[in-house]
This record gives C-alpha cells, sequence and structure tokens, in this order.
C-alpha cells in the first residue's frame, strides 16, 4: 500500500534490481531507486520494471534485444533500477512486459514498445531487406505504435512472442506470433488487427502461445496454441478463433486472467481457478527441481478444464497473476 517494491528468486541478470552481488534469494528483497511510490511492476523473463505515480518508468534486468529502452549504450546487464529518460515526455499509465520485450501505454492512450523485434511481436511491421525478405529489427529505445495512432488503448498485454492490447471501445488487438504455422511460410502479423469475435473486452492476457480476454459481462474467452489444456476448453486440439470458457465451476463472473507459458489462471467471484499444464506430462527435468506445481492443486497433473484452488477459509482472491511455471496471488482474509 506505500508503493514499495519487494522482489525474489533469480538474479543471474540483475532482474531482482538489488545489484549484481547475489546470486538469487529466497527471500523477497526491497528495491530502492525511485523517486515516487510505484503504482504498477510487471516482469518479463529476465527484466523488470516499475511505473511510479508521476508516470516515470524504470526498468532494470537483462538488456540483450534492448528490452530496457534505455538506448543501443546501455550495458546488456543493468541490476539496478533505472529511469528511462526516452519516455520522459510522456506519462505512463500501465505497462506489460513480454520474455524479451515491452509495451507501455501513456496516460493519452498511445502504445510504444520496444525490445525483441522477431514474429512483429512489437507491432511496428516489417522492414524489408535488399534480399525482398520481410525482416524486423530490435528496438532499443521506445517507439510508438503507429498502426494504433488515433485509437485509445486502455490494457495491454505480452506474452512469449506476441502481444495484445485493448482499445477504449473494448476492441481486442493482436500482434506478432500467431499460432498456425502455415508450410513454407511465415505466419506472423506484426502490425496490430483488430479481434472481431469478441466486443467489449475488459481485460486480455498473452501466454507463451495462448491468449486469454475477459468482457464486460464477465465472460472468459480464450485460443492459440492448447498444449496440455491451457485454453480450458475440455481439450488440446489448437484453437484459431476466440472460444467461450464455458465452466460450471463459474458461479460468478469472471474478472481477473492470467496466463503463464503453458497454464491460465482466472478469478471469478472470490474464487481461484487454474487449468493447462501441470508439470508432469512433457516436461524437462533437472535434478532435484520439479517443474510443475504451477496449478496449485497439490499435484503435478494436467487438467483441460478450469479447477477451483482450494484456498482455505475466509480466503478471498484479489489478484492472481501467471509466471513462466509458477503462479502468485494477493488474497484478503476476512475474519468470522
Amino acid at each position: 500500500e506505500g508503493g514499495r517494491v519487494f522482489a525474489t528468486g533469480l538474479n543471474d541478470f540483475g532482474q531482482l534490481g538489488i545489484g549484481s552481488s547475489m546470486p538469487h534469494t529466497l527471500d523477497p528483497v526491497e528495491v530502492s531507486g525511485f523517486h515516487e511510490k510505484v503504482v504498477q511492476i510487471s516482469a518479463g523473463n529476465h527484466h523488470s520494471c516499475a511505473v511510479t505515480a508521476d508516470g516515470e518508468l524504470f526498468v532494470w534486468g537483462k538488456n540483450s534485444s534492448g528490452q530496457l529502452g534505455l538506448g543501443k549504450s546501455a550495458g546488456k546487464v543493468v541490476s539496478t533500477p533505472r529511469k528511462v529518460d526516452y519516455l520522459a515526455d510522456v506519462r505512463v499509465k500501465m505497462t506489460a512486459l513480454g520474455s524479451e520485450h515491452s509495451i507501455v501505454v501513456t496516460e493519452d492512450g498511445e502504445a510504444l514498445s520496444w525490445g525483441a523485434a522477431g514474429a512483429g511481436r512489437l507491432g511496428h511491421g516489417h522492414k524489408s531487406s535488399f534480399l525482398g525478405f520481410a525482416m524486423t529489427s530490435n528496438e532499443y529505445t521506445p517507439r510508438l505504435i503507429k498502426n494504433l495512432d488515433g485509437i485509445k488503448i486502455k490494457r495491454i498485454a505480452a506474452g512469449m512472442l506476441h502481444s495484445a492490447c485493448i482499445d477504449e471501445k473494448g476492441t481486442v488487438f493482436m500482434f506478432g506470433q500467431k499460432t498456425e504455422k502455415v508450410l513454407g511460410r511465415s505466419n506472423d502479423a506484426p502490425r496490430p488487427s483488430a479481434v472481431e469475435e469478441i466486443q467489449f473486452s475488459e481485460e486480455v492476457a498473452c501466454g507463451g502461445y495462448h491468449t486469454c480476454a475477459v468482457t464486460d459481462r464477465g465472460d472468459l474467452y480464450s485460443w492459440g496454441s492448447n498444449e496440455n489444456g491451457c485454453l480450458g476448453l475440455g481439450g488440446t486440439g489448437m484453437v484459431r478463433f476466440p472460444e467461450v470458457v464455458r465452466s460450471s465451476l463459474f458461479k460468478l463472473p469472471v474478472s481477473k486472467v492470467s496466463c503463464g507459458w503453458k497454464h491460465t489462471a482466472a478469478i471469478s467471484g472470490e474464487d481461484i481457478y487454474t487449468w493447462g499444464w501441470g508439470g508432469a506430462n512433457g516436461t524437462f527435468f533437472e535434478e532435484g527441481h520439479s517443474s510443475g506445481g504451477q496449478l496449485g492443486h497439490g499435484n503435478d497433473v494436467d487438467y483441460c478444464e478450469p479447477m477451483m484452488v482450494e484456498l482455505g477459509k475466509n480466503a478471498s482472491a484479489v489478484h492472481v497473476s501467471c509466471g513462466f511455471n509458477h503462479t502468485g496471488a494477493i488474497l484478503e482474509y476476512v475474519e468470522n
């Protein structure tokens, strides 16, 4: 509530923002260096950022593809928060970090993106090379997404190789890698295109290769790759167009959704539901480390439909967020 920032986990690229002396921490450590209280945070694969109350953006962590937006002269690793001076003329309202790219929305509803540009995930279109091949090049400083000019953006999301945003009318726009690969040619969408099947969207989330959106009526839609059942539609087959996630367990409208690499979490009423990759099926093993448990059901089984997470007595969910293979939530406990 005081606007302080804490970080925990790996620090091999300075992503905790506490300097480079500690390779990791199991306990939350306070991140310092902000002039004002922080109102929003976001974490990518190896980079992190914070938005302050006065609309400034601070970044830290891995910078191999320009994902920090500090310009070409910045180091490959920045281990303490640094202000993005290229955004000095705007007030940042919201930020979303993908695996190696970053997007912000300003108070005026403009969207800017930077970092790794592969698959068209920045939304700036292709640059054609001298051989006529379509290419995208990394952006080292924030660049306005021109195709969204004149459209007021209110929400943004960033996945591994794709991005999404919602305008003030509730239209979802997508750009970057499309799930289905057409034989012999790329099927990326390097410029934002509207998702015509959904209207009046309030929330959008991008995972590894799947996307989810929540409408103002509390309907949850999902589409894209459906590996391990991460779409929550009951199967594992790829879904090219948005479909409603219908669950008898959803007693109330869905208010929040978040996507991990191959798992998804949502809040319906005061409860959290998760589904997708549990960790056992098609997993990778590292000695002594499980890659399961991210669904919170006490096992590493895949679930193709939403399953309620047991939060304990008197707990109500306020927020949920999926990492690559882990999930976090903010709960409120009400006294009887």
